[in-house]
């Protein structure tokens, strides 16, 4: 079954979600803190993690940094008793894919545990299943982007935002369409959100000297090939 690692300072908070998360048939495993999460992601290479933000022995956005600069994509939900869109901005320009406040519900966490595990889960197999755009390759089945050649570390929902895009180059993209593309569980989230994410895909491209997504100024967002 899939295995989540749960992360957090706070026993009480890992036992309800460990006993959710187990009960709806995940495999789970628990951190204390951040060193200790960093660690069982190389030992126990976990589907998905849920990450508290403040923690001791280097803190939630630390562990999730760390993680990308390694070329890590494990998804990532913040856990955070925080409730500033700021916040939030933040956790997802370090290459989080969901943020949970809390007091939360198990039930939900659980439910955004799926939302983001099938996002990231590979498309059926096609007969050609590499989407080439100029120098740009993208293969759905391995989760994989490459510019050149040099592979190009994206969360899960960077991943789903760039495919849509490449696959219709040209085709202007409002914030609403790719909001519902990152987003298909149709939770409500920000145009700030939104463009936090597009802003981390062109970081990430633009290190390997390219620029693929273009603005349409009062429209949204497009490909260029």
């Amino acid at each position: 079954m899939p295995k989540v690692l749960v992360v957090d300072d706070d026993a009480h908070i890992r036992s309800v979600l460990s006993f959710a998360l187990g009960r709806d048939g995940f495999t789970v495993v628990e951190a204390a803190d951040g060193a200790a999460a960093l660690a069982a992601v190389t030992r126990e290479t976990p589907y998905l993690l849920l990450l508290d933000v403040m923690m001791p022995e280097c803190d939630g956005t630390e562990v999730c940094r760390r993680l990308r600069a390694a070329g890590n994509a494990v998804p990532v939900i913040f856990l955070s008793s925080r409730d500033e869109e700021v916040d939030r901005i933040l956790g997802l320009e370090l290459g989080g894919d969901d943020y949970v406040t809390k007091p939360f519900s198990p039930r939900e966490v659980v439910a955004r545990v799926r939302a983001v595990l099938r996002r990231h889960a590979p498309a059926p197999a096609a007969k050609d299943p590499v989407l080439h755009r100029g120098a740009l390759s993208i293969d759905a089945a391995r989760f994989e982007a490459r510019w050149n050649g040099a592979a190009v570390a994206l969360t899960v929902t960077e991943f789903a935002i760039l495919r849509a895009m490449a696959a219709r180059p040209g085709q202007v993209f409002t914030r609403d369409a790719l909001m519902d593309i990152a987003y298909p569980d149709r939770r409500v989230v920000s145009d700030r959100t939104l463009d936090s994410h597009v802003r981390h895909i062109r970081a990430k491209f633009a290190a390997l000297g390219a620029e693929p997504i273009g603005t349409v100024h009062g429209l949204g967002y497009r490909f260029v090939e």
